[in-house]
């Protein structure tokens, strides 16, 4: 084996859960930045954003622990799924009170 071989046999295996745990990382701070707003404004568009954000922070954490072609996989991506409705149910909120 080469180096080569072997640093791309390091970087395939190490970088989809590096990246996972970036976009956790994002996620919780877009997260604490919409619960500060929330907590400025008193606006739940921001805290039904912050819930959401912190919704996808756990998916993306289940999905380095968990392996994805089990029978949890519904479970996981059921997480994503309800962060987006609380966007949908946010935008909508906002629309309707303005």
């Amino acid at each position: 084996m080469t180096l080569h071989s072997f640093l791309a046999l390091q970087v395939t295996t190490v970088t989809p859960d590096f990246l996972s745990g970036a976009i956790a990382m994002a996620c919780l701070v877009v997260a604490a930045f919409f619960l500060r707003f929330w907590q400025k404004t008193r606006d739940r568009l921001f805290l039904f954003f912050s819930m959401a954000f912190l919704l996808l922070m756990l998916e993306r954490i289940l999905r380095s622990f968990c392996q994805m072609g089990n029978e949890l996989a519904p479970f996981v991506y059921s997480v994503r799924l309800v962060a987006f409705l609380l966007l949908i149910i946010a935008i909508i909120d906002k629309n309707r009170r303005a």
